[in-house]
């Protein structure tokens, strides 16, 4: 009997070798590596005016190629990236259909019960955008119609802190970020909730952003970080690997300042810039 667990537990620990250098090795022989990107989470993960992926994560995730290529010795990988929504993206990396998800993905327990994640490589927050002579505190939203992207974290935070403050209120769920910036500019909401650096990438991009204001604090803290499947332990070592680079190096800095041109990072994130790398 004992030798029987004995081989039982053996042959688990071979299978899960075999399955962490999976995805470096078909990395390696393909000479390709499959990134899923968000095209509603600007300035983290966009489509820019030439239809490329672009942002602050799509900035990390084609320096997290580089440092793969040159980790398993390769000349260059090519990426191929593949658009995903906050509703599938999650699925996407779990089934196998992408190796990384580059978007504006906030690390939950219960994400993690899918999916894995890199070191963390943003803090983010959920906050409102809503008039400009709007009262800004939480509570004076009872009553009012708010909005926020469906499938969120940021969706179900917004119901938890009703729920907890014992507030009504109309939750409008869209199914993009700008649609519902465009019922905020219509005057069919009255506040419109999301993730702080998502809000600011709206609020510049609105041709009403005189009008518009976006609150300077947030219900949460977040770190987001780069998915991959579970059990992959060498993958997310070479990924996590390519991140603390980034932040020792100082690009993981520069790539915030052309992700959002003008702007501060806070103190969380300057912390994580300080805080972030693991040591070699």
């Amino acid at each position: 009997m004992r030798l029987a667990a004995s081989l039982a537990f053996a042959l688990a620990l071979a299978a899960g070798a075999a399955s962490a250098a999976g995805t470096l090795d078909r990395i390696r022989e393909s000479g390709a590596v499959r990134f899923g990107y968000r095209e509603d989470a600007a300035p983290l993960a966009y489509v820019d005016e030439n239809a490329k992926p672009a942002g602050y994560s799509v900035l990390i995730c084609g320096a997290v190629a580089e440092s793969l290529a040159r980790q398993l010795g390769v000349a260059e990988l090519a990426v191929d990236w593949q658009p995903v929504t906050a509703s599938d993206g999650f699925d996407a990396v779990a089934g196998g259909k992408i190796d990384l998800l580059c978007g504006a993905a906030s690390i939950t327990l219960t994400r993690r019960e899918l999916v894995d994640f890199s070191l963390p490589t943003f803090v983010d927050g959920a906050a409102v955008m809503l008039p400009r002579d709007a009262v800004t505190e939480f509570e004076a939203l009872a009553g009012k119609r708010i909005g926020v992207h469906a499938g969120t974290t940021t969706e179900e935070i917004l119901k938890n802190t009703l729920d907890a403050k014992a507030m009504q209120a109309e939750v409008v769920p869209f199914d993009t970020h700008d649609a519902g910036l465009a019922a905020l500019e219509a005057g069919e909401l009255d506040a419109y909730f999301g993730d702080q650096s998502i809000l600011f990438g709206l609020f510049f991009a609105s041709d009403l952003s005189e009008q518009l204001v976006v609150s300077e604090n947030t219900l949460t803290v977040e770190k987001h970080g780069l998915a991959l499947a579970r059990g992959d332990s060498d993958f997310r070592l070479a990924v996590d690997r390519a991140v603390s680079e980034l932040f020792t190096s100082g690009r993981m800095a520069e790539f915030f300042g052309a992700a959002f041109p003008g702007a501060s990072p806070g103190v969380a994130l300057q912390a994580l810039f300080l805080l972030g790398p693991d040591l070699p």
